[in-house]
């Protein structure tokens, strides 16, 4: 398989909606199924567009999976704080995963991340049954935050998100900024 990471097409939207929702519906992920309030949400690939850059993992022309990456604080980032780059909305398509697509898509957002002036960290938040991508981030040198677990639906006290943190820092320790071409990333 020849993954590529590039921009999503406008005509992709609907496309990855589908993959998006597919996943979260095949995984369990979504508490009332096809009934769950955010299931339209995952499927609107063209309002996270609107506000934050989409990514997308082709192979040829088959449509993998994708990714949200939020460039910091805003409309449609869930934890970031000023300096932090923020994911969104990883889902890979069943029949593509353990293939690498997952791993790539967090790995163009941490690229992003670094060339973004003033960024420090990306951080994102993930759900407890979630072990797959739990193994990525952490493979990726993300570390848990648990002082930064959240609760997306507060009427509902059984539902928290575990968020992770990736510190990025260059050779001399200092936080990398655009001037240090990303370099490395290093758990904090």
């Amino acid at each position: 398989m020849d993954i590529k990471i590039r921009p999503a097409d406008a005509a992709e939207y609907g496309p990855l909606g589908e993959i998006t929702a597919k996943a979260y519906l095949q995984d369990g992920l979504l508490d009332y199924g096809e009934g769950d309030e955010y299931l339209p949400v995952l499927k609107d690939v063209a309002s996270r567009a609107a506000a934050a850059e989409v990514l997308v993992a082709v192979d040829g022309e088959r449509l993998l999976g994708g990714v949200t990456f939020v460039a910091g604080p805003g409309p449609i980032a869930d934890i970031a704080r000023p300096g932090e780059a923020e994911i969104r909305a990883l889902a890979v398509a069943h029949e593509a995963r353990g293939r690498g697509a997952g791993e790539a898509l967090v790995r163009a957002c941490i690229d992003r991340a670094r060339a973004t002036e003033g960024c420090t960290a990306v951080v994102l938040s993930s759900q407890r049954s979630m072990h797959t991508a739990h193994r990525i981030y952490e493979r990726l040198g993300f570390v848990r935050t648990p002082e930064r677990d959240w609760n997306p639906v507060p009427h509902l006290d059984d539902v928290t998100l575990l968020t992770y943190e990736l510190t990025l820092r260059h050779h001399g320790d200092t936080p990398c900024d655009t001037t240090c071409g990303g370099d490395t990333a290093t758990r904090h």
